[in-house]
């Protein structure tokens, strides 16, 4: 029987399989090949009807290690423009993370009713993302969400306090996912999500709720080359092989298209700022060392 991995803790996966939700254990031989189940993996399992076996696990799409997901088809990036107001280099650097895996991304412009976030959606608004301001408490934006959503699995982040678990609770009321209180004081929230599950709303859709922002640690991923990353900001793409240099590193070289294109307001100067920061810390890495 073919099912999705929904939930996995402690030893024990939850599979969702025609309407109905089977505990299973994993047969000795994926320890022995070194493979781990994860939420969102396509798997074969045996069941009595009540509990069941993992036999199987279909080959993925995609992956993350932390939080550890795979198979998801749009990241789901949260942000807020009031307590706690979201960096957007923390949005950049999750988004550079799901372009390497080959994952489309939303930007979730949440909490409207208390501000419209409109620098984060003047940043947004010139990559190429899909972006959408969403309230749960006025429910603006819930039936765009939806519909952009459908079909497919999607997994929520965000920096803690910018309303995931509300989002999603406004979606679907049955999920009753624990909301925390942000505190004025420090600007931010109670972390309330201890792990990865994936919600089926039927009709092929499943979402997942994620841990914050400090779970998609860039040092747990796929390394990305400083080579690579020219390519992992979308609105890059239409500047590149058009610099002077053909080993543009788009930092400060004479003649780069694409810091003409953030002189000339295309791309937004906050982009090629995470860029930059990203470009640094990628230049650490060893290619020899993988």
């Amino acid at each position: 029987m073919r099912g999705v991995i929904t939930k996995a803790i402690s030893g024990f996966y939850y599979v969702s399989s025609n309407g109905q939700s089977y505990e299973c254990r994993a047969r000795g031989k994926f320890r022995l090949d070194g493979l781990s189940p994860l939420v969102g993996d396509n798997v074969e399992i045996e069941t009595d009807g009540v509990k069941g076996v993992l036999v199987s696990v279909y080959p993925r799409r995609n992956h993350f290690i932390r939080p550890a997901v795979a198979n998801v088809d749009v990241l789901i990036i949260m942000a807020s423009g009031v307590i706690p107001v979201t960096d957007p280099f923390l949005i950049d650097r999750v988004a550079a993370i799901a372009e390497h895996a080959g994952c489309d991304v939303l930007i979730c412009i949440n909490k409207t009713d208390l501000d419209p976030g409109n620098r984060l959606y003047d940043i947004y608004s010139k990559t190429g993302y899909r972006v959408i301001r969403t309230s749960a408490e006025t429910g603006e934006g819930k039936d765009e969400l939806l519909d952009y959503i459908r079909g497919k699995t999607c997994a929520f982040t965000g920096n803690s306090g910018v309303g995931k678990s509300s989002i999603l609770n406004s979606i679907a009321p049955s999920f009753s996912l624990k909301v925390g209180d942000v505190s004025e004081k420090l600007g931010r929230g109670r972390h309330t999500t201890r792990h990865v599950e994936l919600f089926d709303l039927g009709g092929g859709t499943y979402i997942a709720d994620t841990p914050g922002f400090a779970s998609f640690d860039f040092e747990k991923t796929e390394p990305i080359f400083k080579e690579e990353l020219q390519k992992l900001f979308r609105e890059f793409r239409p500047f590149l092989g058009r610099c002077r240099f053909a080993d543009c590193a788009h930092i400060k070289e004479p003649g780069c298209a694409v810091l003409e294109a953030v002189d000339a307001g295309v791309i937004d100067p906050s982009r090629h700022q995470s860029y930059v920061r990203l470009y640094e810390q990628a230049s650490k890495l060893k290619k020899w060392e993988y």
